[in-house]
């Protein structure tokens, strides 16, 4: 992971809240919580580095491995 991708990503986000916020002040309460959390939901995706993640067939493979020993024939 490249951190500085990750401050530059981070400063941004502070720049977009910074800039809707005060506009969001006049809508509902909902509004600002879904626009907070879009954000953070955003903001942790960017940490987990999924580029780089394995995906859900290493972990199948790896519950189902010591099984091929018993289900395969030799």
């Amino acid at each position: 992971m490249r951190w500085g991708n990750v401050l530059i990503v981070t400063l941004i986000m502070i720049g977009i809240a910074a800039y809707e916020l005060p506009k969001l002040k006049k809508h509902a309460r909902k509004d600002r919580a879904v626009f907070i959390i879009l954000l953070l939901t955003g903001w942790l995706l960017l940490l987990f580095d999924l580029p780089y993640t394995k995906g859900p067939i290493t972990l199948v493979e790896a519950l189902f491995k010591p099984l091929s020993t018993i289900i395969e024939p030799e």
